[in-house]
């Protein structure tokens, strides 16, 4: 088992959004930080749904933009839609929402990782948290890797004991195709953390080729685009449209139909 010999003040494990804005907030508050992702070439990967903003997450967007934080200055260097919603109704519930390039976000934020000075980042699958009477003092990899720390930030989003439900099958993973961190969710309960299950729906994706979108409601994006961080002065990058479509009577046979298979329904989720 080795050692790694540098020792960090802040250890962030998982590079989703949390994990990136952590180890951004550690190490310009001059922590030396460590972010260790399962997948390096996964950081900030959107695997849900590809856009920043919305009626609720856009105030939390920008609440993090004004005290620093990198989420909604990535999306107006990625975006390639940006619209003001709910533009009829009053200013309390208006809100911006950005649709992103996820393989541009996904590059711009690594990026921006890799440029921030005293950062490391290490890909490798935390299984331990080690701890010293009630003192947590580092982690452990998979490989047997130890990182020496005095915090340990956990930014696992879906991987602690990650389940996929599709209809009546189900499988472990963090998300599609990368494994879930079973051992570390082990390690958490072993030192006396409680877990809980949170669910998530993510609806399927299809080939845009297959759509004839002369039948869909085109949806252009606001123009000029609204950024979403107060530092961004213009949107540059190529916008473009998004399109509506609606269920009818046929989609809604298919759902009825197969309703009763739906982790929802069976309460497997």
């Amino acid at each position: 088992m080795a050692q790694y010999k540098k020792e960090y003040d802040v250890i962030v494990v998982g590079g989703g959004h949390a994990g990136c804005e952590a180890s951004l907030a550690s190490t310009r508050m001059k922590a030396k930080t460590l972010l260790i992702t399962s997948s390096l070439d996964n950081i900030a990967h959107m695997s849900c749904n590809p856009a920043i903003g919305g009626l609720g997450k856009s105030q939390l967007v920008r609440e993090i933009d004004a005290l620093g934080g990198e989420m909604a200055r990535n999306i107006d260097r990625t975006g390639i839609q940006f619209r003001m919603l709910n533009t009829k109704k009053g200013p309390a519930v208006q809100a911006p929402r950005a649709q992103a390039d996820r393989r541009n976000y996904r590059i711009s934020m690594r990026r921006v990782l890799e440029k921030q000075k005293n950062l490391d980042i290490k890909e490798g699958l935390v299984e331990e948290i080690i701890v010293k009477g009630e003192r947590i003092i580092g982690i452990r990899t998979q490989t047997g890797i130890k990182y020496k720390g005095k915090a340990v930030i956990i930014a696992t989003g879906t991987f602690l004991k990650g389940l996929i439900l599709m209809g009546k099958v189900s499988f472990p993973a963090g998300r599609m195709d990368e494994s879930p961190a079973d051992r570390l969710s082990d390690s958490l309960k072993k030192i006396g953390l409680k877990l809980a299950r949170l669910n998530t729906c993510t609806p399927p994706r299809i080939e845009g080729k297959t759509v004839d979108f002369s039948k869909l409601l085109k949806q252009p994006g606001d123009s000029p685009p609204p950024p979403l961080s107060f530092s961004t002065k213009e949107i540059k990058t190529k916008q473009i449209p998004c399109y509506l479509t609606f269920t009818n009577d046929a989609t809604h046979r298919v759902i009825k139909k197969n309703l009763k298979d739906s982790p929802l329904i069976t309460g497997e989720a």
